[in-house]
This record gives structure tokens, sequence and C-alpha cells, in this order.
């Protein structure tokens, strides 16, 4: 949807400022600088009339509003959203034409404004279709609500009949955006707690793909040619509440909302974009370069509860998604294709010694009389110790959180990219409130950071879908070295991040990630990896207390995303003035929702580097043995080598040699040294069964072929003293033509 800015109340500068020019709020030719993102009410219940006028009413008469319809420009989307082009890190409409079909009540000074927006913005080209770029910011939330076909009570089609509550009349607006992609290159100026005012984000409607929460990018390789542009991915979702319909029974054009389920029940329209072919456990690929919208891959086996979150692994190409109705974690292929799961409850458990719980088979039947809309219970989601919501690719594992009492575990992903059956207790989170982590997202230093957010909720009136105030926002580091007298390798106590500004600063909706650095005129620094925590949350700036210092910042109530430094743990930015803060969709005067807002990923790739613990390219030579140790006669090598993989740490660059005992010396251990001047070369002594052994590699340039000797032995025999047997070769490995170096 494409709507008109108007010209915020806030005497804040109002969007990005890369010109300096522009300081005065004016362009070259005066006219009054227009901030391109809406400065207006929030409202849960928006009214529609035939005329496709907007009226906005909690309560009353309603407030009619105008509506700027737009047609799409650049690449058609398959289900009828928008597009746009952006030059140089700025959203723009790509042509004049968007204007076209204003209605002709606007007045001629916003017209004027917006083309003067528009030429300012710099001359649009047609080939920049992209929507994603370095740092684009993307956002789920609820869509918003309207009354289809109405008109005021005087008209001639009378309005609601008496008696009639307005929120029986009241759907789920399919025009209306679950799903945005912000351009936040540019905050305006160093950060206070402010609203940022953005252009206008591209933006997927309802009607396209129903509620979404769960998103993740891939890696942008279109016909196996990287492309730079990824694509992005959202799952369908119950966390922003279920809503039934039976048909139309009174005549009135709308179908009939229902609280509890009965036969003849179906989703409503908006819910999970079933009248696009999509259900509960359906994920949804957006393109990158056209905007284009389509189906990417169903987990038809879901009834109701939808996907938890998701994660792209780069090194094989797969997406992964949780499924909140059966627990499974799927295996996605680059086309769609489902390949396995992985069961948690009956797989992961027994690793912790954990008895093992398999699904209990329940499901959302909303043609059920049991069935409530307002009892999450009633909704089919798996048992709560097999639940697993967030998801991420790391390192080599898919991590994954279960529970309300929330669990962090992991997976290794083999090098086919299939499941490697070593599942793995992390840690059991430590927050004052055991509420569900929904995300997960790792930084370049190793970091860890979660995302809690509260119990599901959904009030009939649309108001509330999680219970939100308490949940928080914190991230783990881990042990260096590890402390043996703890049971997991992860610190004990996180470090806590305050979010939001009212009391306790505890205000996570659920999602988070990493995002560049910004510079102290709060413009975006590419070449500063995951340097800032973004995070979405409720009420962010609602505080009574502090509320005339936050009025100069622009409205209290706002619900989206917070921008912070990732140093800025508490005690630091408590109250958040450090950080700066995004609204979802624009409105402002519905303070008491709650789980409007869903997850949040940020596009950030790190060109010229790796971020820490991230599996970076390389290879290695066949191994031969050392001149000075030939093996007699024609013996093959007592040692083999399956693979090399290397990965960024805060040490610096490490390789996991995976390697085979070909003559059988049933060795344990390894001694590594370097056969190239200069360049240095580490080993533990020891080595855990079924693990690859470590080394890391110090001195030597990116892509730099570097000779490492292997000794290969048996830890017992050398603890016996004196000579013990040792299988010795070198092995040429092709460092990685990145730098590990921060």
């Amino acid at each position: 949807m494409t709507r008109i800015p108007e010209i915020p109340w806030s005497p804040r500068p109002a969007g990005a400022r890369r010109d300096h020019r522009l300081r005065d709020k004016v362009d070259a030719l005066g006219f009054p600088l227009v901030p391109l993102t809406l400065h207006r009410s929030r409202r849960i219940l928006t009214m529609r009339k035939a005329d496709n006028s907007i009226g906005d009413e909690r309560a009353g008469t309603p407030r009619l509003a105008l509506v700027c319809a737009a047609g799409s420009v650049g690449s058609p989307l398959d289900f009828g959203g928008s597009s746009m082009s952006r030059d140089h890190r700025r959203f723009a409409p790509s042509r004049a034409g968007r204007l076209g079909g204003v209605a002709k009540a606007a007045s001629a000074f916003l017209v004027l404004a917006l083309i003067a927006g528009l030429w300012l913005g710099g001359p649009a080209r047609a080939q920049e279709t992209r929507i994603i770029y370095p740092g684009s910011m993307a956002v789920t939330g609820f869509s918003g609500t309207v009354i289809p076909d109405f008109d005021s009570s005087d008209s001639e089609k009378g309005g609601l009949p008496p008696g009639v509550d307005p929120i029986d009349e009241t759907f789920i607006d399919t025009a209306r955006a679950t799903l945005r992609v912000f351009d936040v290159s540019s905050l305006g100026g160093p950060a206070s707690g402010q609203l940022v005012y953005t252009p206008p984000p591209f933006e997927v409607t309802s009607g396209q793909i129903g509620q979404v929460f769960g998103l993740t990018y891939d890696d942008g390789m279109r016909g196996g040619v990287p492309s730079g542009i990824p694509n992005l991915y959202g799952g369908a979702t119950s966390l922003h509440g279920i809503r039934i319909v039976t048909p139309d029974a009174d005549d009135d054009g709308r179908p009939e909302r229902q609280r509890r389920g009965m036969a003849g029940a179906a989703f409503m329209e908006g819910q999970f974009g079933t009248e696009n072919g999509g259900g509960p456990g359906t994920i949804w690929k957006v393109d990158g370069i056209s905007g284009q919208v389509a189906k990417f891959a169903d987990i038809d086996t879901n009834s109701g509860p939808g996907i938890g979150n998701l994660t792209f692994d780069p090194i094989h190409r797969q997406v992964f998604a949780s499924d909140l109705d059966t627990g499974l974690i799927h295996r996605i292929d680059p086309n769609g294709a489902l390949v396995d799961t992985f069961d948690h409850g009956v797989a992961g458990r027994p690793a912790h010694g954990l008895a093992p719980v398999a699904d209990d088979g329940a499901v959302m039947d909303i043609q059920g009389a049991a069935f409530d809309t307002e009892d999450p219970e009633t909704w089919g989601y798996t048992q709560d110790e097999r639940r697993v919501w967030a998801v991420a690719y790391h390192g080599g594992r898919l991590y994954y959180s279960v529970g309300e009492k929330a669990e962090i575990w992991s997976v290794g992903i083999a090098r086919d990219g299939r499941f490697a059956g070593d599942p793995r207790w992390e840690l059991t989170v430590k927050a004052d409130k055991d509420y569900a982590v929904t995300d997960i997202a790792f930084d370049d230093s190793g970091f860890m950071y979660l995302a809690q957010r509260g119990p599901v909720e959904n009030r009939y009136d649309y108001s509330q879908f999680a219970d939100s105030g308490k949940g928080e926002v914190i991230r783990y580091f881990s042990e260096n070295p590890d402390d043996p007298a703890t049971e997991s390798v992860w610190v004990e106590a996180p470090q806590e991040y305050a979010v939001g500004f009212p009391q306790g600063f505890r205000q996570s909706a659920g999602g988070l990630d990493l995002q560049y650095g910004y510079d102290a005129e709060g413009d975006l620094d590419t070449s500063a990896c995951t340097r800032t925590l973004v995070n979405t949350g409720d009420k962010l700036r609602d505080n009574p207390a502090l509320a005339e210092r936050l009025a100069a910042g622009g409205p209290l109530a706002l619900h989206g995303v917070q921008i912070t430094p990732r140093e800025l743990v508490k005690p630091a930015n408590v109250p958040p003035f450090g950080s700066w803060f995004v609204d979802f969709d624009g409105y402002f005067e519905d303070p008491e929702v709650e789980g409007h807002v869903g997850d949040v990923a940020v596009w950030h790739p790190c060109e010229g580097r790796a971020g820490y613990y991230e599996e970076i390219p390389g290879g290695y030579l066949p191994p031969f043995y050392p001149p000075d140790f030939q093996p007699p006669g024609n013996l093959p090598p007592c040692l083999d080598v399956d693979d090399v993989r290397y990965f960024c740490t805060p040490r610096g660059l490490e390789a996991d040699l995976y390697l085979h005992d070909h003559a059988g010396l049933g060795g344990d251990s390894i001694k590594a040294h370097s056969r190239t001047p200069g360049v240095g070369v580490t080993s533990p002594m020891s080595h855990a069964p079924g693990k690859p052994y470590t080394i890391g590699i110090t001195g030597h340039d990116p892509g730099d072929t570097v000779d490492v000797g292997l000794c290969f032995y048996r830890k017992s025999d050398k603890d016996k003293g004196g000579y013990y047997p040792c299988c010795k070769m070198t092995l040429p490995l092709r460092t990685p033509a990145v730098s590990c170096e921060r």
C-alpha cells in the first residue's frame, strides 16, 4: 500500500540526511522537506466504505481518512503487492506516475511537497527494482482490522443495525501489510530515544500471505550465480491470533465471526493467505529483486499453530523451520521441497538424560466444539517439553529453543547437510519469567542473543496477542576457558538489554537480529559488522514519568523496533535514551495493544571478512609424507583426510580437520606444526571421539597455502613415556581468501 506522507508534528529532523544542504528543512527549491514515514493514528478498528474511503474508530462516529490509491510499479507482484525502487539506500517511488489515483480531496500543498520529496530522492532508475539492500530491516506484525463496506448511520444503507456489536463485524484488513521492509540506512542523528522517520517501506499485505512471524534471508544465489540480493522468507503464524468465521447468515455481505468451533467454520481471510493457496504451515518467499510473492514451501500437516521461526543454512543452501504443531524441525531444500525432519522430543531430550516425549497428536480443529479462539490450550500446539520455537544456523550447528522454561539446544549439520544426530543441551535460560525464546541470533564475536515473547493471548477485540511487558532480551557468551564446575559451556548469568521505556524495561515482542554499526551521525557503516542490536517490542516509548522528555522525540504509543549499539547492556542505557526507535505501521494512538509486532530480520552481509564462528570457504591439497619421514616400501599413507572446514574465531583462523585412521592405528590425538616459514600452527594435545581435530593458523596471508605437519598418535601410548608410534604426514591447507582480523 502506498499512502501520501504527512508532515509530522515532531520538531525533530525527519528521515535520512545525507546532503547537509537539507538541514534547514527545505529543499533547494524552497519546498518543506517531507518525512517519508506517515505520522498517523494507529487504530485497531478501521471501517472501510464501499467507495474505498476509510473510517478509523474505536467507539462512536468514525473519522474518515483519505486513501492514496496507487498501482504497482516495476515487476508486478504475484498477488498484487507494492514495489518501489531506491537510489543509494533511499527508497523512492520509481516514477511520478505513482501519484495517479490520488483522491481529488488531497491538498495541492501535499502533492507539491510529495513531488519535491521525489525530486530530492534523486532520479529514479527503472532498472533498480531491488527491494533489499545491505542493512534492510524486515519486520512482521499484525495487519490491522476493518469493517468491510461500512457506511455511516445516517446514510441510505444505515450503517450497522441497532444492537450489533461493531467488534462482531470487524475483520482482518487484507489491504494492509503484515510484512514491511524498512530502509534504516540513516537514522537522522545520534541516538536520543527518538522515533526515526524512515522512507516508505516495501509492504506485503495480509491479503497476499496472511499473518506471518518468523523471517529469514537466503544467500542471493540465482541460477547458481551469486547476485548479492537475497530473497526473504516468512512463516505463517498463530502468534497474532486465530480468527474463524462461518458463512454469511444475516445477508449483510459479511461472514459471521465465531468465538468457538462449529460446523462449517473456516479461517478468516487474511489469517493464513488461504485465498492464495496458503495455510498454517506455509512459508512464503518474497523475491529480493522484483518483490514478487510466492509460496515457497508448505508443511501441510500443520493444522493451525503455524511456524515457530526460520533460518537459512548458507553452506548447504537449505532452510530450517520449526513446526509448533508437531514439534519437528523441518529441513527444506532450495526449491521448497521438504527433505527430512529432526524430532527433539524423541531424539534430542535423551542426550541430556531426559525422557523422550512423542507428539500427542493434538490438532487445531476449528469445527470442533472444544476449540476456543481465546484459549490457546485448544489450538493444537505440541507439548511444551518438545515445542521448538526459535531456530538459528551457526558454526555448523542448528541452535534451537524449546519450551516456555526455555532451553537452548543445538544439533550438528553434517557435511551432506543432514542432521548429524548429535543433539546437545546448551543452557537453560535464566530470566525473570519463564517465557518462550522466539528468536536467536549470533554476532561476529560469538555472543548468542535471545528474545523472549510473553505467553500467547488472543482477545476477541484484537487488542492483545501476547502477555507483554516482562519479556527480556539477553545475551550469553561462552566460558573461555570452560569452567569444569559448570554444566554448560556458556556463562551462567546472561547480560540483559533495556527494552523500551516502561518501568522494568522488558518490552520484548520476541524478535531480534544484528545490524551493521552506525556512525556519530546515525548513518549506517557497512564496514562494522553486527555492531548493533535490533529487537521488536510493544509500548516502546510509553512512560508517564518520562513523558515530557520523550515527547521531544516523537509519539509515545510506539510499537515496533528498538535499535541499540550492542555494547549497551544493563546497567548502561537505562532508560534507553541511547537507542533509536522505528514504528511498525505509523499509527500512534493505541498505547494498550500488546503483541501486535512480531519478528525482525536484517540483511547484513560482511564483505571482505567473515564473522566469528562463520564457516568460510577454503580447501586442501593431497597430503604427503615429509622428506625426513618416508614410509618403507610402497605402504599406503596411515592417515587420510576426509574434509577440512575453516572458521573465523576470536583467536583468528581455525581449521577443523576430519581425519580417517586409514591404517587402523587407533589414534585419538594430533600434534600440529607449521612447515611454512613465518606461519604459526597450534593444536590441542587430545581430542574427543567423534569430533574434528581443530588447529589454529596465524601469520599467513589470506589465500596462502600453508603446509601443516601432523603427528597422529594414541594419547595412552604417549602417557607411558618414551617412544610411541606416531603417523606423520604433511597436509597442504589452502586457506580462505578472507581475513579474520578485526
